[in-house]
């Protein structure tokens, strides 16, 4: 007999824990998956061996937080694109359509409109795990890293003459554009081009990323 009441509790109690859990948050609750970051990986350089390079730099920090299984692509256009015939590709067309979202959930932009509508965030222009991009935000720790190579105008379109000679230059005679992911130039300033995450200012050549505030970073976007 105490065998059998023994027996009834402990399925009793079975039933009530399995109740408890069943409201418990799923997966399918949490926030949207991540399908944009600022990358982690930086560059000395301007050469990131051409698109291809770039692409797979995303493809492997993606990875690297278990998001691999997308296919990413570096926000960066190019005069010369062996995948389009070796015509100019803008940077803006190598990313889908949105919705695109950082790593803590945040919606970055619904559309290619609101994305190129909107300026550069530090709150929400973040790499691949998270973290703030050094910049000219309060608190922020040096050196500055907000420059992240585009190659592009303020709408993504190419910016020809701008590239590193399409990624893969590392001399003092080529340039690259680039935006800033804070939006903001020296002491806060917003003025002008420096909120532009696309397309704040060139900098100062290809053979190093980081004066005028960079570090060869790039944008990664899921598409």
């Amino acid at each position: 007999m105490k065998f059998t009441l023994l027996a009834t509790s402990l399925a009793l109690l079975a039933v009530g824990c399995g109740s408890s859990n069943s409201s418990a948050p799923t997966a399918a609750q949490s926030g949207p998956t991540m399908s944009f970051f600022v990358s982690s990986a930086k560059s000395t350089t301007g050469n990131l061996a051409g698109l291809a390079g770039a692409d797979a730099t995303c493809q492997r920090l993606a990875q690297n937080v278990g998001l691999g299984a997308k296919t990413w692509r570096a926000y960066l256009s190019v005069e010369h694109d062996a995948a389009n015939n070796n015509n100019a590709t803008d940077a803006r067309s190598r990313i889908g359509s949105g919705p695109w979202f950082n790593a803590k959930g945040v919606m970055v932009a619904a559309n290619l409109t609101d994305l190129h509508a909107r300026k550069g965030d530090a709150t929400v222009f973040l790499d691949e795990t998270g973290a703030q991009i050094p910049g000219n935000w309060t608190g922020s720790p040096t050196p500055i890293e907000h420059d992240i190579l585009t190659g592009s105008n303020a709408d993504g379109t190419l910016m020809v003459g701008f590239t590193c000679s399409d990624w893969t230059s590392a001399a003092t005679t080529a340039v690259a554009q680039v935006g800033h992911s804070d939006g903001l130039g020296p002491n806060g300033d917003t003025s002008g081009t420096l909120a532009l995450w696309t397309s704040a200012h060139a900098n100062q050549n290809c053979s190093n990323t980081a004066p005028r505030g960079g570090a060869g970073r790039i944008y990664c976007f899921a598409r």
